[in-house]
């Protein structure tokens, strides 16, 4: 019987809107109803005005930091913070808070975890060797199968049988992307925000402005719709911001005027309501043409009954089942994907709802945040019994 108290102090480098921080501020806020100690430290970031500071505690520091001074620095301050809140389990979700807080788990002999979030891109040993400390841990955990093999097969000099690697499926809430939250008044408000027209298919493809989202690709597959399928009756969202990429978005900007699609793709910076935005679509889009660590876009899609159309690499193969809750295509073939948003645009409404209600029960079977949560506390458990 366990009767020590799980403290766990999860560090990440900022809190923002991307899959790595809602999964960190879903965990935390999961243990703070399991009455678990629960602590985020972070740099700051959007998602921060969200966490309930009366269930988490949340401890600012400059973990989003390379530097290898204040990389130590904050390995000292968090050696301090462990003591004081009895922290047994700190759980890092990035390289650079991965190095302070394995040097404060020497410090302070407390128990280290890992997420391995992304394909941690290398071309020198020593970048190799920095991103080597997320396989430090006594247990590291991998978001995706894609993930377990991309570290199985560049990583296995770091993995030891002493160490634990698993899977453990990201999760989204299930309940927050569903079609049963949404306004009818919401909708039409953003609808005339967006100036959609309502007789239109809609094609929404979210994602943050950059080369690898595959954004050139889709504006390509929409001029093939229109040239090769006769297909003119849709409206097409980009939704994401450039972050700063001003010359990627420029070129993204006059792609869409060279094809004269000026008036069918609107450029949209940001929606504040995901669930929202999903459920003004007729298909979503997915066209990363490097692979996904999970593809976050494919399950809240599907979770919101919404049929995706995804390219196949990265963890879209393991959240999409091709032709049944979506489709799945050759990632770098705008001509693909143009005939299967052709291939949705011919389906009637009952074959769009089947496909999209496939989708939800895939998503709510599989990759539920209360599954994901569930299987890293039992983790933490078995470390601590250990």
């Amino acid at each position: 019987m366990m009767t020590t108290k799980i403290n766990v102090l999860q560090v990440i480098p900022k809190l923002g809107y991307g899959g790595a921080e809602t999964g960190c501020y879903d965990i935390a806020h999961f243990l703070a109803e399991k009455d678990c100690g629960s602590f985020i430290a972070t740099s700051g970031g959007e998602l921060l005005k969200f966490v309930k500071k009366n269930k988490v505690g949340v401890f600012k520091l400059p973990v989003h930091s390379k530097n290898p001074i204040l990389i130590l620095f904050n390995s000292i301050i968090l050696s301090f913070f462990i003591i004081l809140k009895k922290i047994n389990i700190v759980h890092a979700r990035s390289r650079a808070p991965a190095w302070s807080c394995y040097l404060a788990c020497i410090f302070t002999n407390t128990v280290f975890v890992t997420t391995f979030h992304g394909t941690y891109n290398y071309k020198s040993s020593l970048k190799k060797f920095y991103n080597s400390i997320m396989l430090r841990s006594k247990l590291t955990i991998a978001g995706s199968n894609f993930i377990f093999e991309h570290i199985n097969e560049n990583y296995s000099e770091y993995l030891n049988k002493r160490k634990k690697l698993r899977v453990i499926f990201r999760g989204i809430n299930v309940d927050y992307f569903s079609q049963k939250n949404i306004s009818i008044l919401k909708q039409e408000k953003l609808k005339r925000k967006w100036s959609l027209e309502a007789n239109k298919f809609t094609i929404l493809m979210p994602g943050r402005l950059t080369s690898w989202k595959g954004q050139e690709k889709f504006i390509e597959s929409l001029n093939i719709l229109i040239e090769d399928y006769n297909i003119t009756n849709f409206q097409a969202i980009l939704l994401g911001s450039d972050q700063g990429r001003k010359v990627y978005s420029k070129k993204l900007y006059s792609l869409v005027e060279r094809y004269t699609l000026t008036k069918k793709v609107k450029f949209i910076n940001h929606c504040e309501e995901m669930p929202l935005a999903y459920s003004l679509a007729d298909v979503v889009v997915s066209a990363s043409i490097e692979p996904e660590a999970f593809g976050r876009v494919a399950v809240e899609s599907q979770s919101m009954g919404k049929p995706i159309i995804a390219s196949n690499i990265g963890g879209s193969k393991e959240t999409v089942l091709n032709k049944k809750s979506g489709f799945l295509y050759k990632h770098d073939d705008p001509r693909e994907l143009a005939k299967n948003l052709n291939t949705v645009i011919q389906l009637n409404q009952e074959e769009l709802k089947s496909m999209g209600n496939e989708g939800r029960k895939n998503i709510t079977k599989k990759f539920d945040v209360e599954v994901m949560c569930e299987s890293n506390l039992r983790e933490y458990k078995k470390l601590l019994k250990n």
